[in-house]
Parts: structure tokens; C-alpha cells; sequence
């Protein structure tokens, strides 16, 4: 239940004056929300000084400057291409106004010759001239009419001036309570010198003087807002999760041991690491939450592996689901070999399976004879039941959704669960992403994975990258060949026309997979591939993550200045698994952005996801950097990061001390992180 007191702030936008039903759905697709609080969420992006200039020497071109002049002339355009120019006065010289179609009457209402103006606006150098076009603000000194001296700059959509957005913020602050409990700690308030929280959403959205430092103060008690709901979320989370029930699973060290013997290779530390964290967590008596972070390449199912062996010694069963049949049909591939010689029984349960076979595999799961079973969403139909599931360990968790995890999870007794992602973030994004979950990362790859070597190619030089191509394929290997879109008539890097152009070319058959296709159809080309009926594969990015095709040796990515580094990245990891030299040529076209030719040079001189991804991150920010379907795990309103990650930091042990001394903070202090909690705690996505 909402506290009464912020009862005002949930009232829908048009309570406020001037929303009417035109303007009240263009202002919530605005502020992504449809209550005042969701636009006073709404954050300028910048600030202009609108203080008077003395005189108008003092104006640089390029800044914003407000002064007062005298209109000393109003001169007609002399074609209909050109401006009326209107000369203001003010003793120390002139600043020329322009106006481009400007209704001729309007303009000689506004400034009668003779009088006084106030003007504001951007000021520009015209041939040696002082000049301002189109001034945001016209005024009239004798009215007592002055630009505000501070103006707060919004993100604006069709059908709203940013005159309109102030305006309407500026009444969404009288609807904060005075009354509100202070929820910061008053030491650190005293040491950062906050403003309290209304004075802060007034210090950004209404500011009355011009102070740098006061709007900086503003912004950043109001981020730690934002920092400290979260924390406290997280930590109830977690606080929780452990008053509740799961399965206590032994840790197995000996058949651990068994399985590592077995392996052609030896595992990295970042693994061995990973598994004890794994190991100690499904020991306890309340349930794992652990997200398991690796770069592509890094060895996760292997972990996942460990982590199935100690359910099934402890006579529990494990489910390993993936987002596609393919690499689930993969993962059961890769889990059979590992621990079917074990004597393990492995399964696999997607929608292809159908008759005898789906029947046994249901029985063998619900009398607990199948003790690891990889699938699809297959796995948590009616009809599938499980007779100890302790285990589930979700791979690329961020395509599933919360309502798939948990019905998967109702399977069993509080299940254990480990979610593993192939997507490198950076280490403070991942804390914040991953708030409720304890993170292991993999930083290191196993031993024998093939460097891939990345080249840029301009796309003129398309003819020898197909002749490269031909000579690969006749020594048995293969090649993806990545096009950033299905088909354009206009346009030959299209999936489609590619496809048809390498056939031709190379008189073979080619595969091809985009995002319109068929399930069923888009897993039989990758099977196709995988198995080596085709020898070159054309895709769009749905073999972003999970194919796993040894003999591929060549990753070709046309237009690849369109992509973000961390898809670039990706899509490279689907070559060097095999044995032989492996290239991932950067097809580009001229002439490159500078934000484009540093995300190619990046990829060219670093295979490190993490690096790639601190250098992703800083290029684009958290919300392209996770792409659409994770972006909103983060959903920031006041954070920006990475500006703000010390106060993460410190929200994080401040969040902690106030669950763990509950019973000694301050009853007004307590009552406060109540109404923080109602009025910022994001939605949480793994809390299962």
C-alpha cells in the first residue's frame, strides 16, 4: 500500500494545469509514464545561463547570452531566401536579430523602432557580425517580462516545446510534500552537502540562481536516491531468499575429480574459482541465486557440468535450459559426452521431440532416472514433471522472462539456480544489473582456443574476401557471413541478395538464417551447417550467440561500422573453436564515423570482452550496451553512469547496514526508506 502522502505525485498528468487530452498521451510517451512523479522523473539534459549581459561587446559567438537593446531598424529580406534582419542597439554596438518567413506584421509588433527588448538566444558570428537567430525569448522590458535566469533543457518528443515541459515540471514540484522524512544518512548529507529531496527536484527542474555547483549537489543527492531504493531492494532480496527453503546438495569433491581426469584439457582457475562459489552455494539450505558471467569462449557449460554432477551425487536432478533448439540440442551434446562415460544419464526435452521418445524422456523425469536434462521452454509444460529437481541452470538468461524462469522453477523445491550469460558488462554495470544475484566471472578462456585474428576491409575490396573464402572451403573448413539486414532492394549486403551472390560465386550451397524465418526452418540451416551438408553460412544476427561450429574459421561482417562493439565481439566468438587459424574480417564501408573506426580499431586490437565492453560502455552507455532486452534490467531515471558509480558503491553498504540494524536506525530515518522504497525500487527480474 502507497503511503497517502504521495498520493499527489501518483495522480495521473492531467491534474496538472495546461494537460489536456491532446497533450496528456504526448507527454506520457515523453516521460515513459503516465503520473506527475513519472515527469518529474524526467531529468533536464542541460542547463542554460539566461543571466543579462552587461553589454553586447561581452557576447561570444556559439553561447547562449540574454541582453537589452533598442530596435534601431527593421530591414525587409531583399528575396524570399533571405532573413528580415532586425538591428538592436545598447550604446557599446549592434547585435543583428533574423528571421527566416517570418510573418512581417508579427515581427513589427514585436519590435517597434524605438523600443527596448529583451532577447535571449544563441549567438552566432555572420561575416564578422554579431547575429542571433530566431531568439528563444522575446520581451518587453516595460512589462517587467524577463527570461528565466536559469533554464532547465529537456529531451523533447513532436507536439512539445521544451517552454511547455518546464512549465509543467515547475507545477509537478508544488505537489511534493513539504513533510517528507529525510532517508539519507544525516553524516553523509552534512558531508556531500545535499539538499534535501523536494530542494533537490527543485534545484534541477527550477533552479533560481545560476550555481554550477548547487544543480551538481541537486543532481547527485538525487542519484543516490535512485542508488539507495535499489540497494535496499537488492538487500531485501537477498534477505529473503534466505529465510526460504531449498535442498541442501553435498559437495561432491571426488566425482568432481573423476570428471576432471576425463577431460582433454585442464580447467582455467576462473572455473575452478567459479565452481566452489557454486559448490558452496548449493550447500547452504536456502536457495543459490548465482549469475555466471563469461566471455564467449570462456567455459561455462563445463561449470554448469560441475554444478549437475554435485546435484546428481547428492540424488537430485538438474535442468539446463536454453533459449533455441539448437543450442539446446548443443548443450545436451556437449553434457552427453562429458557425463554419459561417467555413467550420468543425460537428457534432452525440446518441442521436436514428439511419440515414444518425449514419453520416455517425461517418465525417466518424473521417476528420477534422468538426472540431467537440457531443453527448451519445452521444459516447464504441463505434463513435465520432475521427481527432485534441486537444480536449474538457465543459459543467455536475459531471453527468458521472469514468468518462464519461475515455471520452470515450480518444478521443484526452491530450486538452485545458476543463470549464465555470454554477454560481457562491465564489473560495476554487472553489480547494478545483477543487484539480487551473486556474480562469478570467467575472465580467462581454456587452454587451446585459437586466436582469431581481425581484420578491417573496406567492402570495394568485396572480390578477394569471397576468392579467400573459396580457398578455405577447399580445405574443408567453413565461413559465416554476416549481412545487418534480411533484404533491401537497393541494397546487395542483405542477407538475402548475399546469399544468392556467394552461391553463384562459389557454385555451392550456401545457408542462410534471419529472424523472419520459421523455428523449425531456421534450425535446419543451422544443422545443416553444424554438420556440414553447407559450407558457408549466411545469417543475420540470430547466430549472435550459442552456435558452435568448430570447422568455421572465417567470420565475415558486412556494414560492420553499423554494429556495437559488443555484437561485433559476439559474432566473432561463433570461429576460433577448431583447431586451425581462424579470421573475423570487419567489412566496411568509407567514409567511417570517428565513433565507428574506434569501435573497429577496438575489436582489431583486443579479444578481451571485459575490455571491450568497459570501451562499449563508455561509447554508447548502459541502454545500447545491453540492447532492448536488457537495457530495462537497469531502467535508471537519475543515475548516470558511469558518472555515478561511486554512489552505487556507497548506497550498496548503506542499503546493507539498514537491513542488518533495522531495529537501531532512527524511527524518522526508517520511516523514510519506506516512502524511498515506494516511490524509486525498480521491478526486480531474477528475483524467482
Amino acid at each position: 500500500m502507497r503511503d497517502e502522502r504521495l498520493f499527489p505525485l501518483f495522480q495521473p498528468l492531467d491534474a496538472l494545469p495546461g494537460i489536456g487530452p491532446k497533450l496528456k498521451p504526448t507527454l506520457e510517451r515523453l516521460v515513459a509514464g503516465d503520473t506527475v512523479w513519472d515527469l518529474l522523473l524526467h531529468m533536464p539534459e542541460r542547463w542554460l545561463d539566461r543571466r543579462p549581459r552587461d553589454n553586447f561587446d561581452e557576447l561570444i559567438a556559439e553561447e547562449v547570452a540574454t541582453v537589452r537593446g533598442e530596435v534601431h531598424a527593421v530591414k525587409a529580406p531583399y528575396n524570399e531566401r533571405a532573413p528580415t534582419r532586425i538591428l538592436l542597439f545598447d550604446g557599446s554596438g549592434f547585435l543583428t536579430l533574423t528571421y527566416f518567413r517570418a510573418d512581417s506584421r508579427w515581427l513589427q509588433s514585436q519590435f517597434p523602432v524605438g523600443k527596448d527588448r529583451i532577447v535571449s538566444g544563441k549567438v552566432t558570428d555572420w561575416q564578422g557580425e554579431r547575429q542571433m537567430s530566431h531568439p528563444d525569448f522575446v520581451m518587453d522590458p516595460m512589462k517587467v517580462e524577463f527570461p528565466p535566469p536559469v533554464e532547465p533543457i529537456y529531451s523533447l518528443t513532436a507536439g512539445l516545446t521544451n517552454k511547455r515541459v518546464h512549465a509543467t515540471a515547475k507545477a509537478a514540484l508544488d505537489l511534493i510534500p513539504d513533510d517528507l522524512p529525510e532517508w539519507i544518512d544525516e553524516n553523509l548529507i552534512a558531508q556531500r552537502g545535499w539538499p534535501g529531496f523536494k530542494a533537490a527536484m527543485r534545484g534541477v527542474h527550477a533552479p533560481e540562481h545560476w550555481d554550477e555547483t548547487a544543480i551538481e549537489r541537486a543532481r547527485m543527492r538525487l542519484a543516490y536516491d535512485e542508488a539507495l531504493a535499489r540497494e535496499l531492494t537488492f538487500s531485501r532480496a537477498r534477505t529473503a531468499r534466505r529465510a526460504s527453503e531449498a535442498n541442501i546438495v553435498p559437495a561432491q569433491s571426488e566425482a568432481l575429480n573423476r570428471l576432471v581426469k576425463t577431460l582433454p584439457y585442464k580447467p582455467t582457475q576462473a572455473q575452478i574459482r567459479a565452481t566452489k562459489e557454486v559448490m558452496a552455494d548449493l550447500g547452504q539450505a536456502f536457495p543459490m541465486r548465482r549469475m555466471l558471467q563469461g566471455d564467449v569462449g570462456a567455459g561455462k557449460t563445463l561449470v554448469g557440468a560441475f554444478s549437475a554432477v554435485q546435484a546428481a551425487e547428492g540424488g537430485f536432478q538438474t535442468a539446463f535450459m536454453a533459449p533455441t533448439e539448437v543450442l539446446a540440442r548443443q548443450q545436451f551434446d556437449t553434457l552427453d559426452q562429458l557425463l554419459s562415460p561417467l555413467g550420468y544419464t543425460v537428457a534432452v526435452l525440446t518441442g521436436r521431440d514428439k511419440g515414444k521418445a518425449r514419453e520416455a524422456t517425461l517418465m525417466g523425469l518424473a521417476d528420477g532416472s534422468i538426472q540431467i536434462v537440457a531443453g527448451t521452454h519445452a521444459l516447464f509444460q504441463e505434463g513435465v514433471s520432475f521427481a527432485r529437481l534441486a537444480m536449474v541452470i538457465v543459459d543467455e538468461q536475459h531471453r527468458f522472462g521472469v514468468a518462464d524462469r519461475m515455471k520452470l522453477m515450480s518444478k521443484g523445491k526452491s530450486p538452485h539456480m545458476l543463470v549464465m550469460s555470454a554477454t560481457p558488462i562491465p564489473r560495476t554495470l554487472a553489480q547494478t544489473v545483477h543487484g539480487d544475484l551473486d556474480v562469478s566471472i570467467l575472465e580467462e578462456k581454456p587452454a587451446g582456443r585459437q586466436p582469431v585474428e581481425t581484420r578491417a576491409i573496406q567492402d570495394t575490396r568485396l572480390e578477394d574476401v569471397i576468392t579467400a573464402i573459396g580457398r578455405a572451403l577447399d580445405r574443408g573448413e567453413r565461413a559465416f557471413w554476416v549481412c545487418p539486414r534480411v533484404d533491401a532492394d537497393d541494397d546487395d549486403s542483405s542477407a538475402v541478395a548475399r546469399a544468392a551472390m556467394l552461391r553463384d560465386a562459389l557454385r555451392t550451397d550456401v545457408g542462410l538464417v534471419h529472424g523472419r524465418m520459421k523455428g523449425e526452418d531456421k534450425d535446419a540451416a543451422l544443422d545443416a551447417f553444424r554438420t556440414g551438408q553447407t559450407k558457408i553460412l549466411v545469417a543475420t544476427t540470430v547466430i549472435e550467440v550459442g552456435v558452435d561450429v568448430p570447422e568455421a574459421t572465417i567470420m565475415v561482417i558486412e556494414r560492420a561500422e553499423g554494429f556495437g562493439l559488443a555484437q561485433l565481439h559476439q559474432l566473432r566468438g561463433r570461429v576460433g573453436r577448431g583447431s586451425a587459424a581462424s579470421y573475423c574480417l570487419l567489412l566496411y564501408r568509407a567514409p567511417l564515423t570517428e565513433m565507428a573506426r574506434e569501435r573497429l580499431d577496438t575489436l582489431r586490437h583486443t579479444e578481451d570482452g571485459f575490455e571491450i565492453a568497459e570501451a562499449d560502455f563508455k561509447l554508447r552507455g548502459p541502454g545500447d550496451l545491453l540492447g532492448k532486452a536488457q537495457s530495462g534490467l537497469i531502467n535508471y531515471r537519475l543515475i548516470i553512469l558511469p558518472e555515478h558509480d561511486e554512489l552505487i558503491d556507497i548506497a550498496r553498504k548503506d542499503a546493507e547496514m539498514a537491513e542488518q540494524q533495522a531495529d537501531q536506525i532512527d524511527p524518522a530515518r526508517a520511516e523514510g526508506l519506506g516512502l524511498l522504497s515506494q516511490l524509486l525500487s525498480p521491478d526486480l527480474r531474477f528475483n524467482d
